[in-house]
């Protein structure tokens, strides 16, 4: 059997090498020149995506269920710095070596042993370049992913809907109104449509306050000044409860809602919720309508827009993309039973959670992936129903960094930066080495813990790793085990 070269294995180095950070690159379409980087993105000479830093450094960096917090007193951590790149190679990260099987099982098995990782664990590693398993144990057996389900959620919404679907909400007028006509606001199942004057993604969501401008304006075209209003959210069926229950990760699943129904101004994690989100984004509507001078007689009720009424104004959603880049740095329940519906609308199938479940299957069968075993009882992660196989997390995660994929690609780039982003940012030490090169989606519930991702390896290889854990007892050390299995295969070239 080949061996791990010693030097790569005698301890962490915390260092990322030249090859890490090129093939890192690399991979994700960037050509790097000696002594900068030159890209279709804000890059710096550090590597590190500038978006990415600031977003490390912001107070909302953190969210998602059951995720670690902020640190105390809510003062962000400073993230860490990567080293310069000083040279680029020339050659993509495909032409590295690639890891041997036989190496790889002879670092990561004693890894997947610790007592830490619970009864039941499985693993995946496989090389991006050529789609080949390089380490695999349990690879095939369904466990509970938590919110890693959101990868699979990502890659349906994306393949059904595409990339650069935008999410409407609208307002229409029923014809043939009385005095005060009939005044529809209609919910396309945008979590983040804001009712804020700012804030976190104000700049780049579709505004509430922007609607009830341009509602009034065309209402006042009309020469009419008091309205009816009602608000419909049937887009969506069935129940609006997720299996959970009331939960501060996440608000009731509504077509219509502002800003996930937070109760505070938080953008991310958990928050107070709506009791009935629908409402209280219309009645918010209500009020900016009054500000623009069109009045409104009581409180609005709900209804459905007949195929009859006129369009007023709609406002739309950032593109799908850039939802799931949101959702899956901090783990966004709302967004995630959003996007799940999304791919039922695109699949002409009941936009409920059994729709979703059967729309997501069917997106994910079109992409030839491996479903044997896999439920997906919800979007998001939070039902404990939910299975997933190690194989299926890897090969999605292949599929997403497959330049023949392009829609896909949003997956790989809204993964959370090992020490820097999302919920990740406070999980890797400054000195770890997989700290800037592993990018990974976290899963955790009590009891539940997995990590999947991708990781340049010391030799510049590209990896998608997929590690998940169920009946786990201590959740600091399987967040710590894992995250140290995939540090060590950042730190290995492992032939």
């Amino acid at each position: 059997m080949s061996k791990p070269s010693a030097d790569k294995l005698s301890g962490f180095s915390g260092k990322l090498t030249t090859l890490q950070l090129t093939a890192g690159a690399a991979a994700f379409g960037l050509v790097i020149a000696a002594g900068a980087v030159a890209a279709a993105g804000p890059w710096d000479s550090s590597g590190q995506r500038t978006a990415e830093r600031d977003r490390a450094a912001s107070q909302e960096a953190w969210g998602g269920a059951d995720h670690a917090g902020r640190a105390a007193g809510g003062v962000p951590r400073s993230a860490p710095s990567a080293p310069s790149v000083l040279a680029g190679l020339g050659a993509p990260a495909g032409t590295a070596p690639s890891p041997t099987d036989g190496a790889l099982a002879e670092v990561l098995d004693p890894l997947l042993k610790d007592p830490a990782l619970g009864p039941e664990r499985s693993a995946v590693v496989l090389d991006a370049a050529s789609g080949k398993r390089v380490y695999g144990k349990a690879t095939g057996d369904g466990l509970t992913p938590a919110s890693t389900i959101k990868i699979a959620t990502a890659a349906a919404a994306l393949s059904a809907a595409g990339p650069d679907h935008r999410i409407a909400t609208k307002t229409v007028v029923e014809p043939g109104s009385s005095d005060r006509p009939d005044v529809v606001l209609v919910g396309g199942g945008d979590p983040t449509l804001t009712a804020r004057k700012d804030g976190r993604y104000t700049d780049t969501a579709a505004s509430l306050r922007t609607l009830a401008e341009d509602t009034a304006r065309a209402l006042k075209s009309r020469g009419i000044d008091e309205v009816t209003l009602s608000y419909d959210t049937s887009l969506y069926s069935g129940p609006a409860q997720h299996p959970i229950g009331p939960n501060e990760n996440l608000t009731l699943v509504s077509a219509l809602m502002a800003d996930e129904g937070r109760l505070d101004d938080s953008s991310s994690g958990p928050a107070p919720r709506s009791g009935d989100p629908a409402v209280d984004a219309a009645k918010k509507f209500a009020g900016f309508l009054k500000d623009h001078g069109v009045e409104t007689k009581a409180d609005p009720g709900p209804s459905k827009a007949s195929g009859r009424a006129e369009s007023l104004a709609k406002v739309e959603s950032p593109p799908l993309a850039a939802l799931v880049e949101r959702m899956l740095t901090h783990s966004d329940n709302d967004i995630a039973e959003a996007l799940a519906r999304q791919a039922a609308v695109a699949a002409k199938e009941p936009v409920s959670f059994d729709g979703a479940d059967r729309a997501v299957r069917a997106q994910l069968a079109k992409l030839e992936l491996p479903l044997s075993g896999a439920k997906f009882a919800d979007g998001s992660g939070l039902d404990r129903a939910d299975r997933i196989s190690a194989e299926l997390l890897a090969a999605l995660l292949d599929r997403a960094a497959d330049p023949a994929r392009p829609e896909l690609r949003p997956i790989v780039t809204g993964l959370p930066v090992a020490g820097f982003t999302g919920t990740l940012v406070d999980r890797y030490p400054k000195e770890s080495p997989g700290t800037g090169v592993v990018r990974a989606k976290t899963g955790t519930l009590t009891g539940v813990n997995s990590l999947a991702g991708t990781v340049v390896d010391a030799d510049g290889r590209l990896l998608v790793f997929a590690f998940m854990t169920t009946g786990t007892t201590d959740p600091q050390g399987a967040q710590k085990a894992l995250d140290h299995m995939a540090s060590t295969v950042a730190n290995c070239g492992c032939r």
